[in-house]
């Protein structure tokens, strides 16, 4: 352990004691009055604290909720002494690391005593009583310089010891769950209200509530993430096919990079919304997926092929979509792989789609993938000049393409450079690294380190 770890630890162990002893300090027998009250939050605390679960930026659990009301309704002694309590029987469970389990200690002891003592000074300099609307607001602002504090000591930790930026971690973690937080500060309004007008009895049944939906809640999350595992698992499959279609038949891999790539661009430039963009481009990538199954006389022909060959290669895209719609969640992209081959006219397959019956992406996709088949080098024909290209997309729109989509793809091209090297293996693993990305983004979110 470094020195500079070292000072870290031993300061917030300065701190961890100088909080306890102010707490104690400060306490007076009625702090502790009624004792039921005092064991019912501290059972709630651990027993929250041991339903817990992370899931994404938010560790769920009720034991904050517990402290926060011993705050409120008992005084700042109580809730330290919780926040403390609650901690050390966590760390029975999980086995934290010295310095994490001190920064623990130390921001359990700490968060509640500022809470704890600016609702008993506001309280007294108000002369406020527990049943009082002012009281109320009282306890939103304890919530809010607890929930505050409490990140500050662990994102502050994290920061110091990763040399990260404070800054970083308010917008990627304390920002985002400020809407639950707030939903969790009128919770702690509503039990104290319960408590002060109702009696002990009723706090106990909204106890046992709270437990209840947190273990719900809890079994709830797990089943999300089990799915997104899953759904995880699946895309790294289907991103296995397309590496594998790419060691049996590299042009097919370029070429579904390069129609990624011109389909996306192309999108944006019709103003498309970020999610159809990125549809576009995951369809892109795999419209081509239904070849994984073609024998090499067909994916590796250098003569014409015979008519029932043709039988072969027209049933890839109902193949693909076949295999992508497996995924779960990728029903879309399958429509999209389904229609690729229609015509603007009505005279492509498989489903003999006409006009706006074809899916806009699709569209986009059957333009770029046209562009590609014209220009590459690589391609099972002669390559043509770009703007002999873009002449053919012209000649056949209103026909094979809708024409909005070629005009918007001509535009492309003329003010961007989205030019292939049709040699190597760059532009594939580039589009593959993009789709990687997105998919990442969309899947995964910050986690508070605790």
């Amino acid at each position: 352990m470094s020195t500079r770890s070292t000072r870290l630890i031993a300061g917030e162990a300065g701190v961890l004691v100088l909080a306890c002893a102010i707490a104690a300090v400060d306490s007076t027998a009625a702090d502790w009055q009624p004792p039921e009250l005092f064991a019912v939050l501290l059972a709630l605390a651990i027993v929250s604290d041991l339903l817990a679960i992370q899931h994404r930026v938010q560790r769920v659990s009720g034991s904050f909720l517990s402290i926060v009301l011993a705050m409120a309704l008992l005084g700042p002694a109580p809730a330290v002494a919780i926040g403390v309590l609650s901690v050390l029987v966590d760390q029975l469970r999980s086995h934290n690391p010295l310095p994490r389990f001190v920064t623990n200690l130390a921001t359990y002891a700490v968060f509640p005593l500022a809470g704890g003592l600016l609702i008993e000074a506001a309280a007294s300099a108000l002369d406020l009583q527990e049943d009082d609307l002012g009281f109320s607001l009282l306890i939103v602002a304890g919530f809010v310089v607890a929930h505050l504090l409490n990140f500050l000591c662990i994102a502050g930790d994290y920061v110091f010891h990763n040399r990260g930026s404070l800054a970083h971690e308010f917008r990627t973690i304390y920002f985002p769950v400020l809407p639950s937080a707030s939903v969790s500060a009128l919770l702690c309004v509503l039990v104290a209200y319960v408590y002060v007008h109702s009696g002990f009895a009723a706090l106990s049944l909204l106890v046992l509530v709270l437990l209840t939906f947190q273990f719900l809640l809890r079994e709830l999350l797990r089943s999300q993430d089990r799915a997104e595992r899953l759904a995880a698992l699946q895309i790294g499959v289907l991103t296995s096919m397309i590496e594998t279609l790419a060691l049996r038949d590299r042009m097919t891999a370029r070429h579904s990079a390069a129609v990624a790539r011109y389909a996306r661009a192309t999108a944006v430039e019709l103003g498309l919304p970020g999610g159809l963009q990125e549809l576009v481009h995951t369809a892109g990538l795999l419209h081509d997926i239904g070849k994984f199954a073609f024998p090499d006389a067909i994916l590796l022909a250098e003569q014409p092929l015979t008519e029932a060959q043709w039988e072969v290669i027209r049933r890839h895209p109902a193949d693909g979509a076949a295999v992508v719609r497996r995924v779960e969640g990728y029903g879309p992209v399958a429509d999209i792989v389904l229609s690729h081959h229609e015509r603007w006219d009505g005279g492509g397959y498989p489903r003999n789609l006409a006009g706006e019956e074809i899916p806009l992406a699709a569209r986009l996709i059957s333009v770029a993938d046209a562009y590609d088949v014209l220009t590459a080098r690589d391609s099972y024909r002669r390559p043509v000049p770009p703007e002999v290209a873009i002449a053919e997309l012209r000649r056949n729109a209103g026909t094979q393409f809708d024409p909005e989509v070629v005009e918007a793809f001509a535009r492309v091209l003329a003010s961007q450079d989205l030019s292939f090297r049709h040699a190597d293996d760059a532009d594939f693993e580039a589009e593959l690294e993009f789709e990687r990305r997105v998919r990442d983004i969309a899947r995964h979110g910050r986690t508070l380190p605790a």
